[in-house]
């Protein structure tokens, strides 16, 4: 079959780290354009993938629609709802890196319209597939921790002052902050993890001179299956937690630091080959409890699954990688944590 004609709105991080090396390592994809109307990262595209087209704006990409069949939204947030429907009027399949709106409304609205006209339309929640996750995932599976009654997860580093990326610029009703930038990875392994929440609290601080949003905060939940999930998110933790400690009746899971899928892409590593997705240090998890005492291998990350499993799903209808409820979901909490902080 043909290979699926791709486009990529935006050549920043989530274009140029996640997105891009992932449909070009993928045969059933052709990365066929780039969109940015940065000289600086319309040259960067040009030097990685010469034998892809920049294009300068999306009027000149959906007025030129018929030459693709798949288009991915990596450009600020609060651009995502606007640019999938623009996409979707247009003929083309979506693909919307997480968040998947600002608001849950918008992101209703974009789905309702992507099923009204026949169109596939996804998230990229990848962090389903970090290494970690994956293993944790998999002792769960196996009862390895008896029955689950806490899951802490955590995503921190150390940026005390603030840049001058647009996810430092924005305000929280553009979908600025760093709920908006992790909440829907953390909250979203935690929904797939434990099932669905009914009490929500979160408390969201800006500690950084001249924030115009949080950037140190934590969410809790209470899932309807009983387990309390706690979240923390930070710009300013000169030391971070653990990514993962998770306490059951019979053991306590715990890993440290991130995947490191994102790290090995700057570096200019690429899926497929030797090493990328595990840790050079080959670090493993920790397994313990009264009688559990062992290092548990961490799995290999893996985000190019999401490309393949897309592939499946609009070659031959097969299910889709991420349904767009579930980052729904995730956003209306959110917003519930955010209309709370205020």
């Amino acid at each position: 079959m043909d290979a699926i004609r791709t486009a990529i709105i935006g050549f920043g991080t989530a274009g140029r780290v996640f997105h891009a090396p992932l449909v070009a390592a993928d045969p059933r994809y052709v990365l066929s354009a780039i969109v940015t109307g940065s000289p600086q990262r319309s040259l960067a595209a040009r030097q990685e993938y010469p034998g892809t087209e920049v294009i300068a704006d999306t009027e000149t990409l959906f007025a030129e629609a018929e030459r693709f069949d798949l288009v991915i939204i990596g450009s600020p947030n609060d651009s995502h709802a606007p640019l999938a429907h623009a996409a979707i009027e247009a003929g083309l399949n979506v693909v919307i890196d997480k968040p998947i709106a600002v608001t849950a409304a918008e992101a209703r609205e974009v789905t309702a319209a992507a099923k009204a006209a026949g169109r596939v339309l996804t998230v990229f929640q990848n962090r389903r597939w970090d290494g970690d996750f994956r293993t944790l995932r998999e002792v769960i599976d196996k009862g390895r921790l008896g029955e689950v009654r806490q899951f802490d997860s955590s995503f921190e580093w150390w940026k005390p002052e603030i840049g001058s990326r647009w996810k430092d610029l924005a305000t929280p009703d553009a979908g600025g902050g760093i709920l908006y930038d992790l909440g829907p990875h953390l909250i979203d392994q935690a929904l797939q993890l434990f099932g669905d929440v009914t009490d929500v609290h979160g408390e969201l601080d800006r500690r950084r001179a001249g924030s115009v949003s949080d950037d140190d905060s934590f969410v809790t939940l209470r899932h309807v299956s009983g387990v309390r999930t706690r979240l923390w998110m930070s710009a300013v933790a000169p030391v971070s937690r653990p990514r993962f400690r998770v306490s059951g009746s019979e053991g306590v899971f715990r890993s440290e630091g991130l995947d490191p899928q994102e790290a090995q892409s700057i570096a200019g590593l690429r899926p497929g080959q030797d090493g990328f997705g595990l840790h050079e240090d080959g670090r493993a998890a920790i397994l313990e409890g009264p009688a559990i005492a062992e290092a548990v291998p961490l799995r290999a990350g893996d985000y190019a699954e999401f490309y393949r499993q897309l592939a499946d799903s609009l070659r031959e209808g097969g299910p889709l990688p991420v349904d767009p409820a579930d980052s729904v979901r995730a956003l209306e909490i959110i917003e519930q944590v955010t209309r709370e902080s205020r």
